[in-house]
């Protein structure tokens, strides 16, 4: 770290960028947005200054995000070998697809670099628990993208669960998708990869993880998993035009027994049509009322204004249920949720303050992916057991 009067300057290797999400959340709305406000400020007066060195395999696609951002053109590089050799660099970032992140870990780790990195962490529980132990063996600070925790639906839905509005959580139903076109009549909105499996694809290496640390942040730890996947479109056009054949599964249904006694059931799927408010939505039910969040919005119903419904199907409904919840406020302005943890783990590189979202975390969200592949194979259900280092 570079340090003047007013400004801590944070070098910071940024690799895969030139993807969607890499360029979008993590490189414009998190650390350009840093640098737009004018850094991080620390409370005394002084500032985190973000400083983005990107790096990747197309060198002509770096030129070009470095001048429409204007950023220094030597801050870009096609040698990662290099980048981690530079001792001005301070924290490696990782937005790479999943077969090729684990391997660049263990690069910059080995380099004495901080890590921060898009999960999944590895392609399976032994490597994910190797970078962990490697990173708390080198002394190096680590932490893993966990953006939905961060989403001002999931906040709010937080802001209840502390608040006591639940009583004793029931259930929690999540509904997660889209759907993602074939690619032939029209582009797909994912890129092609995540529908093959030899290259790492696949909606529960993608989205089991996410689901792992919702859950256990917010309701308990995740004590079982039965799952069941699908891969329901077969054949696909890749971003050339070709077609392929899917094989990975691209929807997935899984149920969850929560520590505490809650059970969880998440549907995941690129091939449902969205009739919901939200592309992603929980709804939880506990003994004094019950929610639905979403990725902005959340909405409640108390047990002292919950309706009385009586089944007969032989007459219409009299009833607008959905007019029966009430929205909860925002209370707060909510900041972009990559913005929000990047700057938590900045704080935590700089200041030492605590900081719990590391590869250990990542490590657990790949190990429900895995079991949840495993208990689709097998048509049980299965234990989680407990990680530690």
């Amino acid at each position: 770290m570079t340090d003047t009067p007013n400004r801590r300057t944070v070098r910071i290797a940024m690799n895969g960028v030139t993807g969607r999400m890499g360029y979008r959340q993590h490189l414009v709305r998190s650390i350009l947005a840093l640098r737009e406000q004018g850094g991080l400020p620390l409370g005394d007066g002084t500032v985190i200054w973000p400083e983005p060195i990107l790096v990747g395999r197309r060198e002509h696609a770096l030129k070009e995000l470095a001048d429409r951002h204007g950023l220094d053109a030597s801050n870009i590089s096609t040698d990662l070998d290099a980048v981690l050799a530079d001792d001005s660099v301070d924290i490696y970032f990782d937005a790479q697809i999943t077969l090729a992140r684990e391997e660049a870990l263990k690069k910059a780790i080995a380099a004495g670099k901080h890590i921060y990195t898009e999960k999944p962490t590895a392609t399976g529980l032994d490597g994910a628990l190797a970078l962990a132990r490697q990173a708390r063996d080198a002394g190096i600070k680590h932490g893993v993208v966990q953006d939905k925790l961060f989403l001002p639906g999931l906040l709010k839905l937080k802001r209840l669960i502390d608040g006591g509005f639940f009583g004793e959580i029931l259930s929690v139903r999540g509904e997660f998708g889209y759907w993602v076109f074939e690619g032939d009549w029209q582009p797909a909105q994912r890129p092609s990869w995540n529908y093959r499996s030899e290259d790492g694809g696949g909606i529960v290496v993608d989205m089991f993880p996410h689901w792992e640390y919702v859950l256990h942040e917010l309701f308990g730890r995740v004590e079982t998993v039965q799952a069941l996947t699908a891969t329901h479109i077969p054949r696909r056009w890749d971003e050339r035009g070709n077609a392929y054949e899917a094989t990975a599964d691209d929807s997935a249904y899984g149920i969850f027994q929560l520590a505490g006694g809650a059970v969880a059931q998440i549907n995941s799927s690129w091939s449902v049509r969205v009739n919901r408010d939200e592309l992603v939505e929980f709804q939880v039910d506990g003994t004094h009322g019950s929610a639905v969040a979403g990725l902005r919005n959340c909405r409640v119903q108390h047990r002292s204004a919950t309706p009385k419904p009586v089944w007969n199907p032989d007459l219409p409904v009299t009833e607008a249920f959905r007019e029966q919840w009430q929205e909860v406020p925002d209370n707060t302005e909510f900041d972009n949720g990559f913005k929000a943890q990047w700057e938590l783990f900045l704080r935590h590189v700089v200041l030492d303050e605590p900081y719990t979202w590391d590869l250990l975390a990542g490590a657990r969200g790949v190990q429900l992916a895995e079991l949840g592949l495993k208990s689709s194979a097998e048509g049980r259900r299965l234990d989680v057991p407990e990680l530690s280092l």
